[in-house]
């Protein structure tokens, strides 16, 4: 991506079309002061940070539930509807 971006072409932070001589991004609102840089461009791309810690987020995110944690009543409810909603269908 280069150092320094001079219009007309598409926005390096955001991608939209910019007209020759504009000064910023008409969708972004990015210029030369605020973001046509390389810098710039990797910040909008929402990367985590360096102490982003991926076993943390597993824990948290990605496994089940522990024994004795029980799934929500909604989401039981829920399922059982879909299967009777199921079984209707396919003895219809």
């Amino acid at each position: 991506m280069p150092e320094r971006f001079d219009p007309p072409g598409e926005c390096p932070v955001c991608g939209a079309e910019v007209r020759a001589g504009a000064k910023a991004c008409p969708e972004c609102g990015a210029c030369h002061g605020s973001g046509w840089s390389e810098q710039a461009a990797y910040d909008a791309l929402g990367l985590p940070d360096s102490e982003f810690d991926h076993a943390t987020f597993v824990a948290e995110e990605l496994e089940p539930p522990r024994f004795g944690q029980s799934r929500p009543r909604w989401m039981i409810v829920t399922a059982a509807g879909l299967i009777l909603l199921l079984l209707i269908w396919l003895l219809a």
